[in-house]
């Protein structure tokens, strides 16, 4: 999505099919698109009908925006991702959240598929981001500035601290365990060796995935406050005696949905003051 142009396109055909422009962005990992289910009223729109944004390609991705209400707040749900390693520009990966942010989106609630390198990260574990690491060696930010972001943005406190101590408070309430850890980004698309997992544990890595760096990047250039949560859905590569498959990472997150669409729900709801 080049700066302007795309981008206005996209915006128009979405205005004019909404009631109401969103306040949080919330992007669903693999497996994790039942918490669509939950809007109410919702709009839906495939990224192949918007211009600049191609229709997503990996299974467990559906690929569409969903508009309406979750927990009374207005959201832009994006039920599926684009990856890098699909063969996407840095830019067309980012275009959601920079659409989301021209529509009028301030949040960016971020959810991903990862592996458990930490030891106690088990599968079904849940994950609050609070930094990550970008091994994918890219950035949505390079090339001339996106209308409406920064040159520099700060990135000390990329995961908003507020954020997730509301999401800690929601979760304690709930009795779910919610782990502060740090996400490595990687390229992909193979999983990692057990080589690349020991060099990341050993510079601070909790979990591994390959997605959230860029999309969270431009959020935090264009001013949004981000949130993000990894659920667990195999342990990376040497850690378990199990072959790495995509096919896993799908199961686990069918069966945890449940318990990450109500942290979700909740946290969407503190948001609003209806706890």
């Amino acid at each position: 999505m080049t700066p302007g142009s795309s981008l206005e396109a996209a915006r128009g055909v979405l205005e004019a099919r909404l009631p109401r422009p969103p306040r949080v962005h919330l992007v669903l990992g693999s497996g994790l698109g039942k918490i669509a289910e939950q809007m109410e009223e919702s709009v839906a729109v495939s990224f192949g009908e918007l211009p600049g944004l191609p229709a997503a390609t990996v299974a467990g991705h559906a690929g569409r925006f969903l508009f309406g209400e979750l927990a009374g707040v207005d959201v832009m749900v994006q039920s599926g991702r684009l990856h890098l390693y699909e063969g996407w520009d840095e830019a067309t990966v980012a275009a959601p959240v920079r659409l989301a942010r021209a529509l009028g989106a301030e949040i960016l609630l971020v959810t991903n598929a990862a592996g458990g390198i930490r030891s106690g990260l088990e599968p079904g574990s849940l994950v609050l981001i609070r930094d990550h690491l970008n091994f994918q060696l890219r950035s949505p930010l390079v090339g001339p500035v996106f209308p409406g972001e920064v040159r520099f943005p700060d990135m000390t406190e990329a995961y908003d601290p507020h954020l997730r101590e509301l999401a800690s408070r929601v979760a304690g309430e709930q009795g779910v365990v919610l782990t502060p850890g740090v996400y490595a980004g990687v390229l992909g698309p193979s999983f990692e060796t057990p080589a690349e997992i020991d060099f990341l544990a050993r510079i601070g890595a909790d979990v591994v995935g390959m997605s959230t760096v860029p999309e969270v990047l431009a959020a935090r250039a264009g001013g949004m406050r981000c949130l993000g949560i990894s659920l667990v859905t195999n342990l990376a590569a040497g850690l378990s005696p199990e072959k790495l498959s995509h096919r896993e990472v799908m199961e686990t997150g069918d069966r945890s949905a449940a318990v990450l669409q109500r942290l979700v729900l909740g946290i969407l709801a503190a948001l609003e003051g209806r706890e």
